[in-house]
């Protein structure tokens, strides 16, 4: 497999040096930490706000649930492509973009490792140049597949919360990328913050530990508060982003994609009348 990430890495450094096409790795140290939906509403919010064609990778290996999220049926998903089909058979369109689905459970440890990794990747190569964004979602914590992927893409989005495990785990997760691939290039995330100032207390704890123990700077992405909203949406089975562009938190991830992009947001091209519409419809 490290042949082909090698192949993937190179690539994706050749197409940003011309200016378009990213592979963003959303990753975290530990479960519970909302990198699904942070991950799931960044490729909604960029094919729906920004216009950018974006394909979704639920990698989460054995615990895919990105099809919940977008009310999708899992019997194409992730495992037909490791196992040698292609993207194209499996890919579905949602929002406006592609997402290949994450599968649920295994029969035994040993089969991870008999999964075709590398021919995701090779699948990867192939079809970067129909996106302008390939999002990878990948597994919670440090597995062999996690590193792969996060050390092929343009850079690395780690979700935390201002938990203390959550961002022990997180730290770990950067340590290991860089010890063991000398990857730096991180941006933060710190979710279910109560404010702001949380969030900015709890980035400068990693930021600070970063800096000390691994002499690199990392960046802060953004700080997405705690909503009721999105944990309404996640028992309905859908994204806040979508059914709440106003929240704060659909605020924040618009925010996030714009520096991303550098680019301004689309003008909204609901009326005002059938978001008033939509929204009693949905008992607000």
């Amino acid at each position: 497999m490290k042949t082909q990430v090698d192949n993937l890495l190179k690539l994706v450094k050749e197409k940003e040096n011309r200016g378009y096409r990213k592979v963003l790795s959303f990753a975290s140290g530990k479960g519970g930490v909302g990198k699904t939906t942070v991950s799931t509403s960044m490729a909604y919010v960029l094919a729906n706000s920004f216009e950018k064609r974006v394909l979704l990778l639920d990698c989460d290996i054995g615990l895919g649930n990105t099809h919940i999220l977008l009310g999708l049926t899992p019997e194409k998903n992730l495992k037909s492509v490791l196992k040698g089909a292609s993207i194209e058979e499996v890919v579905q369109k949602v929002y406006n973009f592609d997402v290949v689905l994450g599968f649920s459970g295994i029969d035994s440890f040993d089969e991870i490792d008999s999964y075709e990794a590398s021919n995701l990747v090779l699948q990867l190569e192939r079809v970067i140049e129909n996106y302008d964004y390939i999002i990878i979602d990948n597994s919670a914590g440090i597995s062999r597949f996690t590193l792969s992927f996060c050390r092929a893409s343009s850079e690395t989005y780690v979700i935390t919360t201002p938990e203390p495990t959550a961002l022990t785990d997180a730290y770990a997760f950067i340590k290991s990328m860089n010890k063991i691939f000398n990857y730096n290039r991180f941006k933060i995330i710190v979710n279910m913050t109560s404010s702001r100032r949380e969030g900015f207390d709890t980035f400068s704890r990693l930021e600070s530990s970063v800096r000390k123990f691994l002499g690199f700077d990392i960046k802060l992405a953004g700080i997405l508060p705690e909503s009721s909203h999105v944990r309404s949406t996640l028992r309905r089975g859908s994204l806040v982003v979508k059914s709440y562009p106003s929240d704060q938190f659909s605020l924040e991830v618009k925010r996030i994609a714009q520096l991303d992009t550098g680019e301004v947001v689309k003008e909204e091209k609901e009326s005002f009348i059938k978001r008033v519409l939509k929204f009693l419809k949905e008992g607000i």
